[in-house]
């Protein structure tokens, strides 16, 4: 049995890296950490003496003939991928839910891949992984996505990740005081907005539009370097951190019409009323988290304010995606799942 745990992440400040085509002419940055928020995957080959094949179990439990009918897209991609036609029996639990701007879909991909090579017993490095895992979304499933949590939940930590348009990708550790950190974290709160969305069908309306959304996608790049600039330099005020992403939100929300509504512009408008100094909606858009940026004194107001979501505390984590249990299986004999495949029949 194998378990592997993966981070999920908070995206600060990007620059084009949500869209391939615009990162692989153009480039891209993004300033963002993980979070001690995890999905975690656990992978077995499934004994021979089931009525199905492989056994899959995630908001719904599949049990199939053949793992070509596995209807999970990112469980039938990578064990394509990696040629594995065994049986096995893969189970996905998570800390947060999916589909709300976390980057929870490729953790998903990310710790599967991890947890399939554990399981025979490989190990590959982070930046291997990261690179299958993109491959798995990109070109095997064709998903609207770009590469930032991919690599984020491969490498963990608080990082600048840079996509050069030579397809090189260049992940540049934060360096700073642990204090500066912690005074980071402690003007930071994290609201689940209560709606979902796929993040794929936001994201293609923004591809569409991205020609035309070259000045703000500029604007967007310049800001990582500023706010990178603030968290690395103790003599500038954190508080230029906040203003910054209530800057990037303004730029962010007028990309397209689908990346907030309504409801989205309501919460955001409370918080800064509250005292919030920014923030910006997690992911894609339309849904998901809301973080904002507020000073620790008026932390309970905004709670008041925001009485109707939910508050989710988190702090930073290092941590990539790691095996956490890596108890070795041996493959039972082919002629095995022969002999159940008659006696089922």
């Amino acid at each position: 049995m194998i378990i592997s745990s993966t981070p999920l992440r908070i995206s600060f400040f990007g620059g084009g890296t949500d869209y391939p085509v615009w990162y692989r002419e153009h480039g891209g940055s993004v300033l963002s950490t993980t979070i001690d928020k995890s999905c975690f995957i656990t992978c077995r080959w499934l004994p021979p003496f089931f009525e199905y094949h492989s056994r899959i179990s995630y908001t719904k439990v599949e049990n199939v003939a053949f793992n070509d009918d596995i209807q999970h897209p990112s469980v039938r991609a990578c064990l394509q991928h990696l040629g594995i036609n065994e049986g096995i029996e893969i189970h996905h639990i998570a800390d947060l839910p999916a589909r709300t701007g976390l980057g929870t879909s490729s953790a998903f991909t990310v710790g599967l891949l991890r947890g399939l090579y554990a399981l025979r017993n490989q190990m590959r490095d982070r930046r291997a992984l990261a690179a299958e895992a993109i491959h798995v979304e990109q070109d095997l499933l064709h998903e609207a996505v770009g590469a930032q949590d991919q690599v984020s939940a491969a490498y963990g930590g608080f990082n600048r990740i840079n996509f050069g348009v030579d397809g090189s990708i260049e992940v540049k550790r934060i360096l700073t005081s642990p204090d500066r950190i912690t005074d980071l974290e402690n003007h930071l709160a994290l609201y689940f907005t209560g709606f979902s969305r796929i993040a794929s069908e936001v994201a293609q309306e923004q591809i569409r539009m991205t020609p035309h959304k070259k000045l703000e996608l500029d604007s967007m790049l310049q800001l990582v370097s500023e706010a990178e600039d603030i968290v690395v330099n103790p003599n500038r005020p954190l508080h230029e951190f906040g203003r910054l992403l209530h800057e990037s939100w303004q730029i962010k929300r007028t990309l397209t019409q689908k990346i907030s509504n309504a409801n989205i512009d309501e919460i955001y408008e409370a918080g800064i009323s509250a005292g919030a100094l920014g923030g910006k909606l997690l992911g894609a858009g339309a849904g998901g988290f809301m973080l904002f940026f507020v000073p620790p004194e008026k932390r309970n107001v905004l709670r008041l304010r925001l009485k109707k979501l939910l508050c989710v505390p988190f702090t930073f984590s290092t941590k990539g995606s790691e095996v956490v249990v890596y108890e070795p299986e041996e493959l039972y004999d082919q002629s095995l799942a022969i002999e159940r495949n008659l006696v089922y029949s």
